[in-house]
């Protein structure tokens, strides 16, 4: 079993900054790439940010320059710095690792989500 645990979500003024982490934590042999997606109301679920196994980084061109996708291997875990926020940046953000457990067994998980609220 695996499991991903973010904090870091909070509300914050236009041009703020904001950081999210993201720890994994159960059977894990390895970690093949962890990333950030988000979510507001109405919208489908898109990718922020990702960040593969050799360091390896992809953003979404609206974070561009803002944001930042960082990893700490020996922890498990994976941070989102999120400076110049803007309203748009308004949404559930989502942790994700593919992941290899002990049994060479390929997982997909989500963390719980993480509500980002950039308002005046």
């Amino acid at each position: 079993q695996v499991q991903l645990v973010e904090s870091g979500g909070g509300l914050m003024q236009p041009g703020g900054s904001l950081s999210l982490s993201c720890a994994a934590s159960g059977s894990i042999f390895s970690i093949k790439a962890m990333g950030w997606y988000r979510q507001a109301p109405g919208n489908q679920r898109e990718l922020v940010a990702t960040i593969t196994s050799d360091g390896t980084t992809n953003y979404a061109d609206s974070v561009k320059g803002r944001f930042t996708i960082s990893r700490d291997n020996a922890k498990n875990t994976v941070y989102l710095q999120m400076n110049g926020l803007k309203p748009e940046d308004t949404a559930v953000y989502y942790c994700n690792a593919v992941i290899s457990n002990w049994s060479m067994r390929r997982l997909e998980v989500w963390g719980q989500g993480t509500l980002v609220t950039v308002s005046s």
